[in-house]
């Protein structure tokens, strides 16, 4: 037997249910599902993931449905709003009847598109698979799947969601209304988002918003007459220059590209400046937004241009609160009582989790697989964690069913 079951921890139910927990078949799925391209924009690929994970989480005794993304518009270069077009997102759900619900979420695509280098796994060492999208988050993926085929092998009473979008990494603006539309009414929820290699996992996280300036000026030659030029450019620079002079304690922003231009000998008329600011409260956030409108205010009337601000806070700010700590300590519970390595601390980065939170919900977003390098050519994964966390999410669900969260 696994030497996690032998704890004495654990009580004879919960080590027969997870007893038949293996590695083998949740790493064979990380494989299969890691070979398939599933960068966010690569339409063909994302439906051909979105298949899959709907043929493989059939095994589970619900309703599975692939939801129509909602429409979501987004500047182009030219300064126009134009539609992007988005996957399909899986929806599972299980005893939709019962009292006690919780939901589970994850994302199917990844940051690396079409024509990236980074395509192919393979491995470090032993434990350690080098892949795209195996961490962040197909392992992820595999073991919820297999931790709540396991949960349904005992006599399971707790009804359950399953969610997995397709947009979560340029920020899940077209499955934002599904995500809170299920989160409606759950007791917790569970999202596989990777956990660190030493197992920590994510407390509390800021709110992220992304944002375009579009900005007009008058063009003019820039050798004849470039006094009668608007320098639209120049106008974002300053910009930029002035939103990243606001950062505080508790408030990042970062100016990240400027579009636009026009040839050498042209003041050119247009300019689109695209940033993110990532408030740690909800007050930080109406600090930021004011921190935007004084400075498009200044810069139009320096540099006689007008500015056109899209975008918002996408991402809540994700406070903890009393229910949250409930729901880690009973997670962290299960880790200790399974032997695996669990801490919690707070983090810069953002993730559907935020959105979760912002509906009432305590939420524990870093239920995937150990990892690291994530969103790089170097990304990792441990696949001891594969079986490790389908136990930790097994006896979570199993616990969570005995009604094991006290607030």
């Amino acid at each position: 037997m696994n030497a996690e079951l032998t704890k004495p921890g654990l009580t004879p139910e919960e080590a027969d249910l997870l007893a038949p927990i293996a590695r083998a078949p949740i790493l064979e799925r990380t494989l299969a599902w890691a070979a398939i391209n599933s960068g966010t924009a690569n339409l063909d690929g994302v439906a051909a993931m979105a298949g899959r994970l709907a043929d493989a989480f059939a095994a589970l005794p619900g309703d599975v449905r692939l939801v129509d993304p909602a429409p979501v518009e987004k500047v182009d270069e030219e300064g126009h709003m134009r539609t992007v077009t988005h996957g399909r997102h899986l929806v599972v759900s299980v005893r939709p009847e019962a009292e006690r619900r919780v939901i589970l979420t994850g994302h199917m695509d990844t940051v690396y598109a079409k024509d990236h280098p980074f395509q192919t796994c393979d491995w470090f060492d032993d434990d350690t698979l080098h892949g795209p999208g195996t961490a962040d988050m197909k392992g992820g993926l595999s073991l919820m799947l297999e931790g709540l085929l396991a949960y349904e092998r005992g006599n399971p009473a707790l009804g359950y969601d399953v969610m997995i979008n397709s947009d979560e990494e340029t920020g899940s603006l077209s499955s934002a209304a599904l995500i809170a539309e299920l989160a409606q009414g759950k007791m917790a929820a569970l999202t596989y988002e990777p956990g660190l290699p030493d197992g920590s996992m994510a407390r509390a996280r800021p709110g992220s918003g992304n944002y375009a300036a579009v900005i007009h000026g008058r063009s003019a030659h820039a050798g004849r007459n470039p006094e009668d030029g608007r320098n639209a450019v120049v106008a974002a620079g300053d910009l930029a220059l002035r939103l990243a002079a606001g950062r505080q304690d508790g408030l990042s922003v970062n100016p990240a590209r400027i579009e636009g231009g026009a040839p050498n000998n042209t003041v050119p008329d247009l300019a689109i400046l695209h940033f993110n600011l990532r408030p740690r409260t909800p007050e930080l956030g109406q600090i930021a937004r004011k921190l935007i409108d004084v400075a498009i205010a200044a810069v139009a009337m320096k540099h006689d241009v007008s500015i056109h601000l899209t975008g918002r806070v996408s991402r809540p700010p994700k406070p903890i609160g009393e229910k949250t700590e409930a729901l880690f300590g009973l997670v962290s519970k299960a880790s200790t009582d399974l032997g695996q390595t669990m801490t919690w601390k707070d983090t810069g980065g953002v993730c559907d989790g935020n959105n979760i939170a912002a509906c009432g919900v305590p939420v524990l977003d870093t239920m995937g697989a150990l990892g690291g390098a994530i969103h790089s050519p170097d990304e990792f994964m441990l696949a001891s964690s594969l079986d490790a966390r389908a136990r930790l999410t097994a006896l979570v669900m199993h616990r969570l069913d005995k009604g094991g969260l006290r607030v």
